[in-house]
């Protein structure tokens, strides 16, 4: 025999709660190359001189006269 009580359970309502999650499209991975791009080249401006891409200027005098003696 079905108690009143157990038809009553078999027709209760669930409640459920679906969450749909939509991609941003990566744009986290981009922006941390670009990063990476910007510290490495602000390093390599840094260390230029020590890395061997700066310029090292010799002072080279150049006298104003040059006297030459033809005898």
């Amino acid at each position: 025999m079905v108690d009143e009580h157990d038809r009553a359970r078999d027709h209760d309502t669930v409640e459920r709660t679906t969450i749909v999650e939509t991609d941003s499209g990566g744009g986290g991975g981009i922006l941390a190359v670009v990063l990476l791009i910007i510290v490495v080249l602000v390093l390599l401006f840094l260390f230029k001189d020590e890395l061997g891409f700066g310029s090292k200027s010799d002072d080279i005098n150049i006298p104003d006269k040059i006297e030459v003696n033809v005898n």
